[in-house]
């Protein structure tokens, strides 16, 4: 086979491997409940929460949105690690597995932070308050389309 043949080949089967490891990221990394969109409205629009309870909430948001975008971050490096594992064994062996197991530790630790962000919102929260907030989460973990 020509030199160029090779490296196009070759740059063909990076590429598929890249877009791997992004369908396995979105397909393995959507099962963490985003503590936005419905629970975000329910706690700024519908809970009623007083002075005191808009403060909290809001320190707690800055402080989870730091913490996620460094999450993110690692998410981010272990699936471009994967997509090089991938395109550099071209099947499942001992990099790739590896690769994998590194992308889970880092979809378990966004998960686990997420869940603990969610915990302490409803520790600011009056009993009235806590029903219907832990109503919402049910609904958000429990949501046809997620896995």
């Amino acid at each position: 086979m020509a030199p160029i043949r090779r490296h196009l080949l070759t740059a063909l089967i990076a590429f598929c491997a890249a877009l791997a490891a992004i369908w396995v990221s979105q397909r393995f990394g959507a099962a963490t409940p985003a503590p936005s969109g419905e629970l975000h409205a329910l706690m700024h629009d519908e809970l009623k929460l007083d002075a005191t309870q808009e403060a909290a909430i809001k320190r707690l948001e800055t402080q989870f949105a730091q913490r996620r975008k460094a999450l993110d971050s690692q998410l981010r490096a272990a699936n471009a690690q994967l997509a090089e594992a991938i395109a550099s064994e071209h099947q499942y062996g001992p990099r790739v597995s590896q690769a994998v197991d590194v992308t889970h530790m880092a979809m378990g630790d966004l998960q686990k932070a997420t869940l603990s962000h969610v915990f302490a919102m409803r520790a600011v929260l009056r009993p009235d308050q806590v029903k219907r907030f832990d109503e919402e989460v049910g609904k958000a973990l429990t949501r046809p389309g997620q896995p």
